[in-house]
């Protein structure tokens, strides 16, 4: 027998293909929500993984430098070397700020770090070779090699560029020398030191009369720049981290975080509050679609009650009507679903963020549109199902 569902499609295609790419433009957001916080979470675990840190030693009582601030003197690296398991310790800051000329400005995350170290998945330049004034850029940044970039006091000159390396929220990494980083995060401008500097002269208890070492210790403390945000531990083989980190935090007073710890506070605390109103979204935009294919179908069925009376009359069976109906919502489903994944395939590249797009998580979309044609179709079906076949011949 003819299929009642291809011949009815045939009627009015345009429609029916109009409609399906609607439900695929919603599908397809659905997908690219999905993919954002895919891409945050992968963004996250690229960051420490570039880190390859085995313990993050941070400020005592915080959560490290990706959540609140974190200083500590950058010679303290020194005492972490004594202790016992501890192969190597590297400082490094890291800084959130705006950089570029004003045409084309980039929000983008500083890691300042030893001008010799490593820089992971570097596609074209070289990995800095000096201590101060120069910059490996993430490509997403817009930047190129031999751009000159003015940050706070000084030009920098970019000299490599990197790939797929950007901070949890998304911005691209950029890598500095640690002294340039410092200054950047640590330094104040000069009204600023004239002031402060005024004040404590000002001040009976800082600077008392016929005591000046006091004021200029005082002075030294409040105006260094030799601090950092964190300091990266590597262990020996053989040594555990987490009894590491409680001998760390028992002698030298400060907090320190294990790879999996710090990997929990990136993507279970700060990624949480973003995973829960992504969710939200993508409840409903699934609400939505489900609710659109429902309408959709039963305007079919509703304007075709007369012909599903005829069918009747004429012997075909509710089983045959039913599938009729079910084979369009499900027609709806696999035009929507293919037109959503060829836009998110297009439209991922041109987000600001980060989209991952799992096949996984492709498999899980397509399950969820099947299921909810099957759903949507059954006000239609109840409700051909409820036409008399003599309303054919009732005028």
């Amino acid at each position: 027998m003819i299929s009642l569902a291809y011949r009815d499609i045939g009627n009015s295609f345009g429609r029916y293909l109009l409609t399906g790419i609607g439900i695929g433009l919603l599908i397809g957001v659905t997908l690219t929500m999905a993919g954002v916080f895919r891409g945050m979470v992968e963004d996250g675990r690229a960051l420490l993984e570039v880190a390859d840190a085995d313990i993050w030693v941070v400020q005592q009582d915080t959560l490290g430098p990706f959540a609140e601030p974190s200083s500590l003197k950058d010679d303290f690296y020194r005492g972490l070397l004594a202790m016992p398991g501890v192969e190597d310790a590297r400082n490094v800051t890291y800084l959130t700020l705006e950089i570029g000329p004003e045409s084309r400005r980039a929000r983008v995350m500083l890691q300042g770090q030893d001008p010799y170290g490593p820089i992971p998945n570097l596609i074209a330049g070289r990995p800095l070779s000096r201590s101060h004034y120069e910059l490996v850029v993430d490509e997403r940044s817009g930047f190129r090699l031999g751009d000159v970039l003015r940050i706070h006091r000084h030009d920098f000159t970019v000299v490599g560029i990197t790939r797929g390396i950007r901070s949890p929220s998304g911005d691209p990494m950029v890598f500095l020398p640690l002294k340039d980083a410092q200054e950047i995060q640590f330094l104040k401008d000069n009204d600023a030191v004239y002031r402060d500097r005024k004040q404590l002269q000002e001040n009976p208890v800082l600077n008392p009369p016929g005591n000046p070492a006091l004021l200029q210790a005082v002075e030294k403390s409040l105006f260094s720049n030799h601090r950092v945000n964190t300091i990266l531990v590597k262990l020996r083989s053989g040594f555990d981290q987490r009894q590491v980190a409680d001998e760390i935090e028992k002698w030298l007073r400060v907090t320190a975080y294990t790879s999996s710890d710090m990997e929990h506070i990136l993507i279970g605390n700060l990624i949480a509050t973003a995973s829960k109103q992504i969710g939200m979204f993508l409840v409903i935009l699934t609400v939505v679609t489900a609710a659109i294919i429902a309408l959709t179908v039963y305007s079919m069925t509703q304007t075709k009650l007369k012909e599903i009376a005829v069918l009747k009359l004429i012997g075909t069976s509710n089983f045959l009507i039913s599938r009729m109906i079910l084979l369009e919502a499900v027609g709806l489903g696999f035009i929507g679903f293919l037109f959503g994944k060829l836009a998110v395939t297009y439209w991922a590249p041109l987000f600001p963020k980060h989209v991952v797009v799992l096949v996984d998580d492709t498999l899980r979309a397509l399950l969820l549109t099947l299921v909810i044609c099957l759903l949507a179709s059954i006000a239609g079906i109840r409700s051909a199902l409820r036409v008399p076949p003599s309303s054919a011949i009732g005028g």
